[in-house]
């Protein structure tokens, strides 16, 4: 089973090379705001549970994130494996995934992280926010925030996966399919 868990900064361009790989290796895509929002939606317990937070203005908690992901990855039993988009964004919740992994006997393969200069990915932000009307892609005094909420507390993530030989970062440069080319290329030596 191939698990990717794919990291970089806000703009980087992950949604875009999520489709690319989801197609080309068969994967299921689990990103943990779509799981959040379905799970709200059909009122699920776990849904239920993650909006008595909500409602109070917290962060959902990483055991019932961690619920909701074990969920959906246990009814997508026939699945090649996973692409984990948005998760995990602390080394706590990494571990967390991990032990939820190992008991499934199904362990992350790779984190590949897309490196893109903090000028591009501004570039980037900017606009994509004027072709979808996205209120955080439009100031730069925010995109510039959420770059450096990035570094100081997600990127950190990069070190317990490059501890087990499973960080792999990307040159996020370029075209669209370059970049794909370098994913692909980097899936290919570990499959």
């Amino acid at each position: 089973m191939l698990n990717i868990v794919l990291f970089g900064p806000p703009g980087a361009g992950k949604g875009t090379q999520a489709a690319k790989l989801l197609e080309k290796y068969q994967l299921v895509h689990l990103s943990t705001g779509d799981i959040l929002r379905s799970e709200l939606k059909a009122q699920t317990r776990l849904g239920m549970e993650a909006k008595k937070f909500m409602d109070k203005g917290e962060l959902v908690p990483d055991t019932v994130v961690i619920g909701m992901i074990e969920g959906k990855i246990d009814s997508n039993q026939g699945a090649n494996g996973f692409i984990f988009d948005g998760f995990p964004r602390t080394k706590a919740q990494a571990k967390a995934l991990d032990e939820m992994l190992a008991g499934k006997k199904t362990p992350i393969t790779l984190m590949l992280a897309l490196e893109v200069d903090k000028e591009e990915l501004v570039k980037r932000l900017l606009l994509r926010g004027k072709d979808s009307g996205r209120a955080d892609d439009q100031d730069k005094s925010i995109i510039e925030n959420r770059i450096r909420v990035y570094h100081n507390e997600t990127a950190p993530v990069k070190d317990f996966y490059d501890a087990q030989n499973k960080y792999k970062g990307i040159d996020g440069m370029g075209s669209i399919d370059d970049i794909f080319g370098r994913l692909c290329k980097a899936i290919d030596l570990v499959k």
